[in-house]
């Protein structure tokens, strides 16, 4: 996926994974009721900082918190920008 934003210093671009429309046992959760996902793909990340290289590179899945994050629709598609520091960890 190639996306025309750069993030800057210590930030991490990430498409935001779809939300679960159905559970494990095949109920079908409506959209009103599912939540956010809390994970996604890194599309782009920062160069860095003087103090922090970066860990997460470019189509690493990722874990992350709630509310630290900016989201932006652009071209249609929901991304999320944050700083590294608030990725809780990478999904292999």
């Amino acid at each position: 996926m190639k996306v025309k934003i750069k993030p800057l210093a210590d930030r991490v671009l990430i498409k935001v994974s779809e939300a679960e429309t159905k559970t494990a046992s095949g109920i079908i959760i409506p959209e009103n009721a599912q939540e956010k996902p809390q994970k996604g793909k890194v599309v782009a990340v920062g160069s860095g900082s003087k103090d922090h290289t970066m860990t997460v590179k470019v189509g690493d899945t990722v874990l992350y918190g709630k509310y630290s994050m900016t989201e932006l629709n652009h071209e249609g598609e929901d991304f999320i920008i944050m700083k590294e520091s608030d990725i809780f960890a990478i999904i292999s």
